[in-house]
C-alpha cells in the first residue's frame, strides 16, 4: 500500500539527490548525457504517489506510533517512504529503456519529460577522470536491469537477496541474470563520483545564432529545429565516419564547436621568427596530410569522444578531456606504419594515431606542455616502433646528433633531419636495470645545442646543470662526465610528466683517511604541473662508476628556485674498512649535526664526516647562515 503522500514527499525532498543519481545511472547512456539528467530530475519529482496530505490526525498518530518524536532522519529506510519513491524511479527508469514500437503505445517514461526543461542550455554533470570515463563505457554495455543491479548495490548498499526482491518489484523478469550481469564490487566507489552526480551541472550554450533566427516559433518547434539543425549543421553533413570514436552521445557542447577540419588553427612557416614568444604556438603545421580533411576529421572526433578502441593516456596532472575551441594543427602525416596527426590547444599537446590500413582502432596520448619556451619546446614524440624514437624537432632546430650520455668522451653521431624537421629512429633509453647506454639528442638552434631525452612521454626532457635559478645547457666536459654517472638514476623520473632534469653540484668533500674527494648532486625533475617535482641527493665517490642515491623525495621546493637548499647524508666504508657518516650541504649551511644509533658529532660548515658503526641509524641536522633549523631532504 502506498504510504502517505506527506510521508513520500519528506522523502523525495530529503533524499533528492540520491534519487536523480539513481535515475541517471539506470537510464540508457544512448539518451544522451543532456536528456539524461532532465529526464532523471522528471522521474524522480513524478515519484510521489497521488492522493491528498493527509490529516493531523493522521500525522499525530504516525507520531504516537514513533514515542511522540519525528523519525530520526538522514539513513533512508523501508519505513521512511524512501523504499516507495525509490521503487517508483527505478520502475520508471527501466521502462525508459524499452523501445518504442508501434505495437503498444508508448508509456510515459519513454517519452522526453515536458518538465523540467531548460531552454538556451545544455547541461551535463562534471567529467571525471579514466576510471569514470571506463566505467560509464562499462556501463553502457549493460542492459537496464544490469545497471539498476549495480546501481543498488553501489549506492544504496543493499546485500543481494534485498536487491534480488527490489528487482522483482520493479518488473524485472530475471533478477538473478541482471545481479550476475552487475560485475566486481571493487569499483562500487566509483559510482559516487561527481561524473554520475545529475545535481552538480556544467552548462554550456546552444547555437545561439539559430536561437535567434527562430525566436518567433514556438518553443517546442524551436528546440526540435536546434537540436536536428546542430547536427545537419556539423562537417560532413553529419555525424558521418568517425573511425574509433564513440557514439555521439558521448560528446559535450564544448567538443562540438572544435570537429571542423577547416577551423583549425595553422600558423605562418616563419612566425616563430618574429614572434615575442617562442614554444609550440608558434610551429606551423608539416606534414604530407594537413590537408586531409577526413584524418584531420577522425583525429578532432577521437579526441572529442573517444571509443572503446581508442588506447588512451594521458601524463599526470594532464586533463584528458576535450578541446575548448579550435586547436593548432602542429603535424599531419605518414610516418613508419602509421598515420599520425599532433594537435596542440594552448594546455596539451595530443597526439593521434591510426594504421596506414584501417580506421577501426587508434591511439591517442596527452601532454601537458602549458608555458612551453624555446628551450622546452624543442621536440615532440612522432613514432615508437621496436624501441626506436622518431621525433619532430622545432621549427628553429637546424641540427640534431645523438649523444649516449655514458660515454662523455665521444662526439654526438649526427643525424640528418627530413625535411619536415623529423629525425631518422633513434634507440630509446633501456629500462631500468639494463644500463649500458643513455641516448640523448643534441638539438642546435637559436645560437644554443640542448640536450633532451626520451623519458617515454611525449614531449621529451631538457637536461641541464647549474644553480637553481641558473641552470645551463649541458655543454662543458665536467657536467658531461657528472651527467654519465648519475643518468642510470633517470628511470626513476619516467613517466611522470617532466619537463626538465637539473643536475647541481652543490658540495665537494675530501675524505677521511686520504680516500679522495667525493662530489654531492642535487638533481631536481620538474614537471609540467609543477606540483609532482621529483628531487634526489646523489653520492660520487672517487673511482665509482655510478651514483648512489643518498636522498630523495617528492613535491619538495628543496633543490629549486624557491628553495635553493639540500642536505643530505650517507654511510661510507673506507678502504681500510671503518664506516663514517658522511654529510654535506648547500652553502646556505654553516653547521651540521649527526645523533642516534651510537653517533654523536658535529661539524662548523657545510660538511661532516664522523665514525659509525656499520648500518648505523642516525638523524641528521643543519643550521643555516641566519640562524634557522634545517632537516634533511626527505
Amino acid at each position: 500500500m502506498p504510504p502517505d503522500v506527506e510521508l513520500a514527499e519528506a522523502a523525495i525532498v530529503e533524499h533528492y539527490p540520491r534519487l536523480v543519481r539513481l535515475a541517471y545511472l539506470v537510464l540508457p547512456p544512448a539518451l544522451g548525457r543532456n536528456r539524461r539528467v532532465l529526464t532523471a530530475h522528471s522521474l524522480a519529482q513524478r515519484a510521489l504517489p497521488r492522493g491528498r496530505r493527509g490529516s493531523g490526525t493522521e500525522a499525530a498518530a504516525a507520531a504516537a506510533v514513533q514515542g511522540g518524536v519525528p523519525g530520526q532522519r538522514g539513513t533512508p529506510g523501508a519505513d521512511s517512504g524512501y523504499a516507495y519513491v525509490r521503487l517508483r524511479v527505478l520502475r520508471a527508469a527501466l521502462e525508459a529503456g524499452i523501445p518504442l514500437t508501434f505495437r503498444a503505445l508508448p508509456r510515459r517514461a519513454q517519452l522526453p519529460p515536458l518538465l523540467p526543461q531548460v531552454w538556451g542550455l545544455r547541461l551535463f554533470p562534471r567529467s571525471g577522470g579514466a576510471e569514470e570515463l571506463a566505467l560509464d563505457q562499462w556501463l553502457a554495455t549493460l542492459d537496464g536491469p544490469g545497471r539498476a543491479a549495480c546501481v543498488l548495490r553501489a549506492l544504496e548498499r543493499l546485500p543481494e537477496p534485498e536487491v534480488l526482491r527490489v528487482l522483482t518489484e520493479a518488473g524485472v523478469t530475471n533478477p538473478a541474470a541482471a545481479v550476475a550481469e552487475s560485475g566486481d564490487p571493487a569499483n562500487d566507489s566509483l559510482f559516487a563520483s561527481p561524473e554520475f552526480d545529475p545535481c552538480v551541472l556544467q552548462a554550456r550554450p546552444t547555437d545561439l545564432l539559430r536561437r535567434r533566427r527562430f525566436t518567433r516559433a514556438a518553443l517546442a518547434a524551436a528546440a526540435a529545429l536546434a537540436v536536428c539543425g546542430a547536427l545537419l549543421a556539423l562537417p560532413g553533413g553529419g555525424w558521418g565516419a568517425d573511425g574509433a570514436a564513440a557514439p555521439p552521445y558521448a560528446l559535450n557542447a564544448a567538443a562540438e564547436q572544435a570537429l571542423d577540419p577547416g577551423k583549425l588553427v595553422r600558423v605562418a612557416p616563419a612566425a616563430w621568427r618574429t614572434s615575442s614568444r617562442t614554444g609550440f604556438s608558434t610551429w606551423p603545421a608539416r606534414g604530407n596530410r594537413t590537408d586531409d580533411a577526413e584524418l584531420l576529421r577522425r583525429a578532432l572526433a577521437v579526441w572529442a569522444r573517444p571509443g572503446r578502441a581508442v588506447v588512451a593516456s594521458a601524463t599526470p596532472g594532464t586533463p584528458p578531456g576535450p578541446p575548448m575551441g579550435p586547436p593548432q594543427l602542429l603535424f599531419a602525416g605518414t610516418v613508419d606504419q602509421a598515420v599520425v596527426v599532433l594537435l596542440y590547444d594552448g594546455l596539451r599537446v595530443v597526439r593521434y594515431a591510426e594504421p596506414r590500413t584501417g580506421t577501426s582502432v587508434a591511439a591517442l596520448d596527452f601532454a601537458r606542455t602549458d608555458a612551453a619556451s624555446a628551450e622546452s619546446a624543442t621536440a615532440l614524440v612522432l613514432s615508437r616502433v621496436d624501441g626506436n624514437v622518431r621525433y619532430l624537432t622545432a621549427p628553429w632546430v637546424t641540427g640534431a646528433g645523438l649523444r649516449d650520455l655514458l660515454k662523455p668522451g665521444e662526439a654526438p653521431a649526427v643525424l640528418k633531419l627530413g625535411q619536415d624537421g623529423i629525425t631518422p629512429p633513434v634507440a630509446s633509453p633501456a629500462p631500468a636495470g639494463n644500463c649500458t647506454g643513455w641516448n640523448a639528442l643534441a638539438l642546435t638552434g637559436g645560437g644554443a645545442t640542448r640536450l633532451v631525452t626520451d623519458l617515454g612521454e611525449l614531449t621529451p626532457a631538457r637536461l641541464t646543470s647549474g644553480a637553481p635559478g641558473a641552470e645551463r645547457d649541458v655543454a662543458e666536459g665536467a657536467e658531461l662526465g657528472d651527467w654519465s654517472r648519475i643518468a642510470c638514476l633517470l628511470p626513476s623520473v619516467r613517466s611522470h610528466g617532466v619537463r626538465s632534469v637539473n643536475a647541481w653540484t652543490y658540495a665537494k668533500q675530501p675524505l677521511p683517511e686520504g680516500d679522495g674527494t667525493a662530489t654531492w648532486l642535487c638533481t631536481r625533475a620538474e614537471t609540467w604541473a609543477g606540483t609532482e617535482d621529483r628531487v634526489q641527493a646523489q653520492f660520487l665517490a672517487p673511482g665509482a662508476p655510478l651514483a648512489a642515491q643518498a636522498a630523495k623525495a617528492e613535491g619538495s621546493p628543496a633543490c629549486g628556485a624557491r628553495e635553493p637548499r639540500v642536505l643530505a647524508g650517507v654511510l661510507w666504508k673506507s678502504k681500510a674498512g671503518q664506516w663514517y657518516v658522511l654529510a654535506a650541504g648547500s652553502a646556505q649551511f654553516a653547521s651540521l649535526s649527526v645523533s642516534g644509533g651510537g653517533v654523536n658529532g658535529a661539524a662548523n660548515g657545510n660538511r661532516l664526516a664522523v665514525k659509525a658503526p656499520e648500518g648505523a641509524q642516525v638523524e641528521l641536522a643543519g643550521k643555516l647562515t641566519d640562524g634557522t633549523k634545517a632537516g634533511v631532504l626527505r
